[in-house]
């Protein structure tokens, strides 16, 4: 085994040893007075009883499912057709999940520090608050991207050595094996994402409707009951489900790319490994040029754009990266490559590369325009909102529909480009590319619901307006950022779910996914319909959570004397409670969904229903997660714009205006979309893709069903004893022109087993009988004449 496997895994400790260094820094800051630090207290304490809760929930799943995964590793065989699989999938699927939580739990500790921390640092400058907010975020980068690496590479090391003995079949046991790593990544994820998201969102609307609406209060106001639990959402949804999120997103990617490139034979210094290594090895260094990229994050001043600091460093990490690509690449691999048929070179790789990174960088700069403040959209959304509640939400939801076309174009040229250049391989480590910097996108993503916790704290400790100003600042920017993040995970989302798809179509041993047929097309059908239904579940899940919520709060200012002048302290842990009992109890039915479907459809209706289940899951999964995530990005910015005014047809607005009453409604419409459903999306489309990949040996068919039947392969009827043919109703032109002996022999060649070369024979012997009788007729008719 090459050396440069084992660089694999020491990179994630490289990434976890730097992670570890900005954690300690952050907690050695100054976390402010007294009460600051109560505040802070109450949003860790409720963010870790979540946690905990939500992790007795998913460890009995983990349990249940970790059974089913080992009971299936023992199945050797079906229908004839050997499965190269392990009971220790079930190992693998335990570590995935175990090492996907605390990805999200490494994240919710630094924050629920480092928001205490930013608010004291903008009592200073917001150069410092930018320091402590980003840092923080860089901490969880860090973690996700290092655990995700380490993880990997340290486990496909123990099962190259745990199935060394099965010679040829031992790379294809050991990735099969890894499957189960990534599985458990995602369901977690899922559960995580969709769990946090309802506890955040329910709390938001909550507090918004009774205290910004109804009793005119701020929005973190320290009278308001649910304003604890609002800002504990920000860690649990934001922050722990983010994590967990894309740490599920970065193992899928390299996962895929690893899946594909074991099928592509070479000869080179690493055993013919080197197509496998080489996702892993891009991403492990992307976590080196994330530290890199962290290094530009800084401002001058206070008027400095916060934004263009975050870009600088997200671009450079980037660049860096593509341009290490160029040595990586042709370094490992062979000058040229072969996968199912396509051939392309070694450069052609470099510039899949390239194609992925380009797809994420537009991506990202059109979420940006359609969700950042200042922009004609969110400016289109501000001028509806001055005619009222129903023209803003009419906004909104245009804005949302027109930000899926360029991305969509982006997307399918980008397909188109990497395949080009190096066929699915291509698609595949385009992806990969494209989430090599994981890392410093996640502590882009990850400051901004710090920072929003920040200016939570800074309200109710009641600091001086400039520390809000200076936290609203910050949180602005975190809400397009974040969108911009969203943005970037859809993308990678659609590019692995491609090659995952890909993956499935070999494993499960069918040629094509021909729509034409009527169950297929049923299946697609049903696969568009999924994210619908995912979508109303999640948002219907927030909107019963938040009645509770509104119930609450009512019920504490009218109950409780003295809330409105601060004589008397409301009742925080009870709203935190309706938050965290909402979400757990309804995660499961959406969860249930993503994960019971594609082995339902398999099992009962086959691979090919299932290829085209999932095409219908990725195309509508894909279009409602950027229209769920720009639409409230958007409707977000276009609310905080009043915060420092807004003028509509040459009159100035404010907060408390009519026009901002309207667009505080679109921003609560838009909570669920952007921070529950609609990043819940890109999960969803990947692990449906991987419980398919791990179902696919057991679904399995020998050829694909009708094509083959019919002895046809792309409109064309093959010969005898073609690999894979039905021998029922072949092309016998071949093996009639040849003596019985030469037939037998052919078959053999062909590696027909014997009941293909008797039945090959009989059918020989019917043809020339037949043709035989027919040269007799025609005879006897030309007598008769």
């Amino acid at each position: 085994m090459s050396e440069l496997i084992y660089l694999v895994p020491a990179l994630g400790v490289v990434g976890l040893i730097v992670m570890a260094v900005k954690s300690a820094w952050v907690t050695k800051q100054d976390a402010g007075d007294e009460k600051m630090q109560e505040l802070a207290g109450y949003i860790a304490d409720g963010a870790m009883a979540f946690l905990k809760a939500e992790w007795k929930v998913l460890g009995i799943f983990v349990a249940f499912a970790a059974a089913l995964l080992a009971y299936s590793g023992t199945i050797h065989e079906v229908n004839g057709k050997a499965i190269h699989s392990s009971w220790i999938i079930s190992i693998s699927f335990i570590i995935g999940a175990v090492f996907s939580a605390t990805a999200g739990y490494i994240g919710m500790k630094v924050a629920t520090k480092a928001n205490v921390r930013t608010t004291q640092a903008a009592r200073t400058s917001l150069k410092q608050a930018l320091k402590v907010s980003f840092t923080g975020g860089t901490v969880m980068g860090l973690g996700v991207a290092g655990l995700a690496v380490l993880g990997l590479g340290g486990l496909f090391i123990a099962f190259l050595q745990v199935f060394a003995d099965l010679g040829e079949n031992t790379v294809i046991t050991a990735i099969e094996v890894l499957t189960g790593f990534s599985l458990g990544a995602e369901s977690i994820a899922l559960f995580a994402r969709v769990g946090g998201g309802i506890y955040t969102k329910a709390a938001d609307v909550g507090a918004d409707l009774v205290g910004k609406v109804e009793a005119g209060i701020p929005e973190d106001d320290v009278r308001n009951p649910a304003t604890i639990a609002d800002n504990v959402g920000d860690n649990v949804g934001d922050v722990a489900g983010m994590g967990a999120d894309l740490f599920g997103s970065y193992v899928a990617t390299i996962l895929a790319t690893m899946v594909l490139g074991q099928e592509i034979k070479v000869t080179d210094n690493y055993g013919g490994l080197s197509p496998i290594l080489l996702p892993m090895v891009i991403c492990g260094l992307g976590i080196i040029f994330s530290i890199v990229g962290t290094w530009f994050v800084t401002i001058k001043d206070d008027k400095a754009n916060v934004q263009n600091a975050l870009n600088l460093g997200n671009w450079s990490s980037m660049l860096l990266t593509v341009i290490a690509s160029y040595f990586i690449v042709d370094y490992m691999l062979p000058e040229t490559l072969n996968l199912r048929g396509y051939e392309f070179s070694k450069l052609n790789v470099f510039y899949a590369i390239i194609v992925g990174t380009v797809v994420g960088a537009i991506m990202s700069i059109v979420t940006e325009y359609y969700t950042a403040m200042g922009k004609a959209p969110v400016l289109s959304i501000i001028q509806q909102s001055s005619t009222g509640h129903a023209t803003n939400i009419i906004g909104g939801l245009s804005v949302g529909m027109k930000s899926t076309v360029i991305p969509i174009l982006t997307l399918a040229g980008g397909i188109m480009a990497s395949y080009y250049f190096a066929g699915l391989y291509g698609v595949a480590i385009a992806a990969a590319g494209m989430m090599a910097t994981t890392a410093m996108q996640l502590a882009i993503d990850a400051f901004g619901p710090i920072a929003d916790n920040a200016g939570g704290i800074a309200e109710m400790s009641q600091l001086p307006p400039e520390v809000r100003e200076r936290t609203d600042n910050l949180d602005a920017v975190g809400n397009t950022t974040a969108a911009t993040g969203k943005g970037f995970a859809i993308a990678s989302a659609a590019l692995t779910s491609l090659a995952l798809f890909a993956a499935f179509v070999g494993i499960a041993g069918i040629d094509a996914i021909d729509i034409y047929k009527a169950n297929v097309l049923a299946g697609l059908f049903v696969g568009g319909m999924i994210p619908f239904i995912f979508s109303a579940l999640c948002i219907q899940a927030v909107g019963k959570a938040a009645m509770d919520m509104v119930q609450e709060v009512r019920r504490q200012f009218r109950e409780i004397p003295g809330i409105m002048e601060y004589k008397a302290k409301p009742e925080y842990e009870k709203c935190v409670a309706i938050s965290t009992k909402a979400s757990l109890r309804e995660m499961m039915l959406p969860g249930a969904i993503a994960l019971i479907s594609p082995v339902l459809v398999g099992f009962v209706f086959g691979p090919e229903v299932l290829g085209g289940m999932l095409a219908g899951v990725t195309v509508s999964g894909v279009l409602m997660g950027i229209f769920q995530s720009n639409a409230g990005g958007a409707w977000d910015n276009a609310k905080k714009s009043f915060e420092k005014g807004v003028m509509i047809n040459g009159e100035m607005f404010y907060k408390k205006s009519e026009p901002h009453k309207a667009s505080v409604t679109g921003d609560t419409v838009g909570d669920p979309f952007k921070d529950t459903s609609g990043p819940s999306m890109n999960i969803l489309i990947k692990l449906m893709s991987i419980v398919s990949l791990v179902i696919a040996p057991y679904i399995a068919v020998n050829g694909s069903d009708n094509a083959k039947a019919e002895g046809i392969v792309n409109g064309h009827k093959t010969e005898c004893c073609a690999p894979g043919m039905d021998m029922g109703a072949c092309d016998m032109d071949k093996c009639t022109s040849m003596t019985k002996e030469a037939c037998a022999a052919y078959c053999d060649s062909m590696g027909c087993t014997s009941e293909q070369k008797e039945h090959c024979l009989k059918m020989r012997e019917e043809k020339l009988e037949t043709e035989s009788n027919h040269e007799h007729h025609d005879e006897h008719e030309g007598h008769q004449h």
